[in-house]
């Protein structure tokens, strides 16, 4: 018997009705013959709740006391979905995060998985039971809990997949697929039938918000296939996995995009090797994740440099550049990152200067780029940023190439 990992959301759990429609999904993955494992986010919006209460009673609250906190959403929703299973005749088995022996380094709201003991798993899936699991959380050594930050339920059923060595692993999402880029933003965006794990992870990385990064990160390193599917609707997804079919030459797979960035800018640097060190490794010291970075040498005795941020660390960002001394900050919030991600470009030259033409034909000035083998990234204004998305999208045929890989 095959065993099937199934992750559903918070949205897929967040009512009673949906919660028996979740039911139903797995009742007919065991129908199919399989040993099946789910793992299942917080009921809709229990998190934020949750969050918003703590914030009522302080306005910095211990971590510790918030993992606590936030690993009871999971609890509720594992439960109520054993339940609905019961009530229907199947024998079923809510676990939490320490019960499922998912153990985590000792970071309190981000923590990292570092090893699954699936024999209780094992156990119950022999015994005939459907085994519910609470996604988001673990424990550490010395029996702390922990959650695993945001997207931790999708890095949760991945590494239970890979630990069970399961035959595939569904996220079940409101949405039917990957597209090439957001449905919401751009019409004629296009359900891809299957992506690559490195192309998949760019447009995580990048801010298509389908899969966490650490999933699919998890998912190539163990070669775990997944599928991007709809909870509501009967049919089938997106496949994620090793190497795909390129016989529609799509040099361009999809685009992804993110508002709310801000590039800051260092003048007056003195030259020599440390200015840099200093500069990021204060940053990353506060947890501020850095993103395109660009340095120019202005003088002799100076240089600059400019990187991008999330706009919500701009005002951490500048306490540590102000505690430099000697240096002008400048800033420039209202900006976007606009991605264009694909393994064809390997192969292919010419494709950024095609996506530079492209936006100077719209009048979108492109503030900083940043590229790999299989992606481009530049930064222009916020209010430029769906324009680009649609032009792009055109430009490179995403909507005709989708639909004869569908």
């Amino acid at each position: 018997m095959a065993i099937i990992v199934q992750k559903f959301g918070g949205t897929s759990v967040g009512s009673i009705e949906r919660i028996q429609n979740v039911a139903n999904r797995v009742i007919q993955e065991v129908k199919n013959g399989n040993r099946v494992v789910v793992v299942v986010s917080a009921m809709g919006k229990t998190t934020d709740e949750l969050v918003g209460l703590a914030k009522q009673l302080s306005s910095q609250p211990s971590k510790r006391e918030m993992d606590m906190l936030l690993s009871t959403g999971e609890q509720v929703s594992i439960a109520l979905l054993a339940m609905a299973l019961q009530e229907q005749g199947y024998k079923a088995v809510s676990l939490t995060g320490w019960q499922a022996r998912i153990k985590t380094e000792a970071v309190h709201s981000n923590a990292r998985i570092i090893d699954i003991d699936t024999s209780c798993i094992q156990q119950y899936l022999q015994e005939g039971n459907i085994v519910i699991v609470a996604g988001f959380q673990g424990v550490t050594e010395a029996g702390e809990i922990t959650t695993l930050g945001r997207g931790g339920s999708d890095t949760t059923a991945v590494a239970l997949a890979a630990a069970l060595q399961a035959d595939k692993c569904d996220i079940y999402t409101d949405v039917t697929g990957v597209f090439t880029t957001d449905p919401r933003y751009v019409k004629t965006a296009r359900k891809l039938k299957e992506i690559s794990y490195d192309e998949m992870l760019e447009l995580a990385n990048l801010g298509a918000g389908v899969l966490h990064p650490r999933a699919v990160e998890f998912a190539k390193n163990y070669q775990v296939p997944l599928e991007v599917r709809s909870s509501m609707e009967q049919e089938r997804g997106t496949i994620v996995k090793e190497d795909v079919l390129m016989e529609q030459q799509l040099i361009v797979r999809g685009i992804a995009f993110e508002d709310q960035v801000t590039r800051v800018t260092v003048q007056g640097l003195p030259r020599g090797l440390q200015a840099l060190p200093t500069i990021f490794t204060s940053l990353a010291h506060r947890g501020i994740n850095v993103d395109i970075i660009i340095q120019s040498i202005t003088n002799n005795e100076t240089s600059s440099v400019s990187f991008s941020i999330r706009t919500e660390d701009l005002p951490e960002t500048l306490q540590v550049l102000q505690s430099l001394g000697g240096v002008k900050v400048e800033y420039e919030s209202e900006l976007a990152k606009v991605s264009i991600v694909g393994s064809g470009m390997i192969s292919n030259p010419g494709v950024a200067a095609q996506m530079f033409e492209v936006l100077a034909e719209c009048g979108i000035e492109v503030k900083m780029v940043s590229t790999s083998e299989i992606k481009i990234s530049t930064v222009v204004a916020q209010e430029s940023m769906v324009k680009a998305v649609e032009a792009l999208h055109a430009a490179f045929q995403l909507e005709e190439a989708a639909a004869l890989n569908s």
